[in-house]
């Protein structure tokens, strides 16, 4: 199993030490039973004098057995929390644009669903170890009492296992089937969560949603996991029924045929039963460990970034810069299903440090890409981004990606604030802000906490505005954030703001449709079918008079940017 392959690399040590454990408890358990052959069935009046070494054989048992399995548990927990935290960081450091593809829904349910069913693989694993472990045991000693019964013996139990084995592979299969039934139902539950303001007042949609989407993917759920548990509970109860059916070949052959003595058949009965239960738990944990499997194989497929440790860039890019350029730069989308292909690109671009800077066009124009290249967050398929005449490449995106804070249309609003390099924000800049964006009595802070995030789409962008404005970052991308305010604070946005943060030398990259005030850009840029052009003189004065209707124009063309709609 892959799963098993990667605690042998990762915990090679501990692992080979809970083997040892598991391999003496098994020893122990055939020496109980040896005992009780040699020592107890023919006592004789010695039952006292032989009682005392047996219990401690018992309680030696019960303690090496416990520490086998706890042991085993342990590791297996300190491997699920290890596998989390890699993770998590992998999903951290994972570029936007692999995320964007992957969706929510598979991502969810890798961090919950994959991530459960390991960590309850790793609790049943000491289950098939042990029997794994106890079963050879007792065939080598099987195989010292009686040659004959043995070969029999391990000739029904290869018929039982072949059997079993057929009903754990119906399991393997439907589990994958399973899970890919989780993905589509993790969609829906996203969709229903999202979505539930539309739904509530679309009850049609509401309806289909839950009869033709929901439904349908339940019902495959549902219908895979009635088979897989069908296949466990048939492998389960045919395990336990040849067991006993071996014991009773052991005495027919031993009591009708004369292969043995009545002592040797009893003991051979009694070995089988010892090695009954732990056999039948193992093979009632084989789902549980199929199902670690293929979460651990759905987590490989993930592609996510490699593991690294270190959060902080590899190296760090001058404080001092003063010009940005883009280069040529391309950024491709694929053709999906009915959507053409849409290309960003070639944009040429230089950007002065502290310039505020308005890029304007339609729905589906590409001004989204625009930002996400211009901020790092997209690697670009052709062309480069410079700082002061240095490419900014692969090793350098991350450094370059600091220089950024942003508020995006569908940004995500966090509880704390921090300031530089991850510190505490400044309470005296905190403070002047609450004031300016109008929020003193709207929000409430504690130790560096935002206690309540209840707000208004409104309120909840002029906070994440603060929340930018405390990292005290060079540059400030924000995409359509006056769309959500009110027209007063529209006017506060534009005239009174954005020269708050000329003051204080940020460079401001703001996509808008607010032509009212254009005048207050140093800049206006256009984009256009993935093009991006300055808007100067003539064309910047008419640009003032009918952005709207070029927005509208734009936007009725195709192809569009995707993952636009909402600009």
């Amino acid at each position: 199993m892959t799963l098993l392959k990667v605690v042998l690399r990762h915990y090679r040590l501990s692992f080979i030490a809970v083997m040892v454990l598991s391999l003496l408890s098994a020893v122990l358990g055939i020496g109980v039973i040896a005992f009780i052959n040699r020592r107890l069935i023919d006592a004789q009046g010695q039952t006292i004098a032989t009682l005392w070494p047996f219990l401690g054989l018992i309680a030696l048992l019960l303690l090496v057995s416990l520490a086998a399995q706890l042991s085993l548990t342990l590791l297996g927990h300190r491997f699920v929390y290890n596998l989390r935290a890699r993770l998590v960081k992998r999903l951290l450091d994972t570029d936007i644009e692999r995320i964007e593809t992957l969706g929510s829904a598979p991502l969810l349910a890798a961090l919950s669903s994959d991530i459960r069913n390991i960590t309850v693989a790793f609790v049943r694993l000491p289950e098939l170890i042990q029997g794994v472990v106890l079963s050879l045991a007792a065939t080598v000693y099987l195989l010292m009492l009686s040659v004959p019964l043995f070969l029999v013996t391990a000739v029904w139990l290869a018929v039982t296992l072949a059997v079993g084995s057929r009903m754990v592979g119906s399991v393997y299969r439907h589990l994958g089937h399973i899970r890919d039934a989780e993905d589509q139902l993790y969609g829906d539950f996203q969709s229903i969560i999202d979505g539930r303001r539309e739904l509530a007042l679309n009850r049609d949609r509401a309806r289909r949603l839950f009869e033709e989407d929901f439904t349908r993917h339940a019902q495959a759920y549902r219908h895979h996991i009635v088979r897989s548990d069908t296949s466990h509970l048939s492998a389960g109860n045919w395990t336990n029924i040849m067991m006993l059916g071996a014991i009773g070949v052991v005495f027919l052959l031993a009591n009708a045929f004369g292969w043995a003595d009545t002592a040797v058949a009893a003991t051979f009965a009694l070995t089988l039963l010892f090695i009954r239960a732990p056999l039948i738990q193992a093979v009632g944990a084989l789902p549980t460990l199929l199902a670690g499997e293929v979460a651990f194989r759905r987590l490989q497929a993930l592609e996510l970034a490699p593991w690294q440790p270190d959060f902080q860039p590899a190296e760090r890019l001058p404080d001092d810069w003063q010009r940005l350029q883009l280069q040529g730069v391309r950024y491709g989308y694929p053709a999906r299903g009915e959507s053409a292909a849409f290309t960003v690109g070639p944009l040429y671009l230089t950007l002065q440090r502290g310039e505020q800077v308005f890029v304007i066009g339609g729905n589906g124009s590409g001004k989204s890409t625009f930002g996400r290249l211009l901020s790092g967050l997209y690697a670009p398929h052709a062309g480069a981004l410079k700082l002061d005449g240095m490419e900014i490449g692969e090793p350098l995106r991350p450094a370059w990606r600091e220089r950024f804070a942003a508020v995006l249309t569908d940004f995500h609003l966090f509880d704390r604030l921090l300031g530089p390099q991850g510190d505490e924000a400044d309470p005296a800049l905190v403070e002047a802000w609450l004031d300016r964006l109008g929020l003193r009595d709207k929000v409430s802070l504690a130790a560096g906490r935002i206690t309540d995030t209840r707000l208004s789409q409104g309120q909840r962008k002029r906070l994440g505005l603060l929340l930018a404005v405390a990292e005290q970052r060079d540059i400030l991308l924000l995409d359509e954030w006056a769309a959500d305010q009110d027209p007063a604070f529209r006017r506060v946005f534009y005239l009174e703001l954005l020269p708050e943060l000329r003051r204080q030398g940020i460079t401001v990259i703001a996509i808008t449709h607010d032509e009212r005030y254009f005048a207050q850009a140093d800049r206006l840029l256009m984009m256009q079918h993935g093009q991006l052009r300055e808007l100067e003189g003539e064309e910047y004065h008419r640009a003032a008079r009918d952005a709207l209707q070029m927005a509208a124009s734009e936007s009725a063309q195709a192809p569009h940017e995707p993952g636009s709609a909402n600009q």
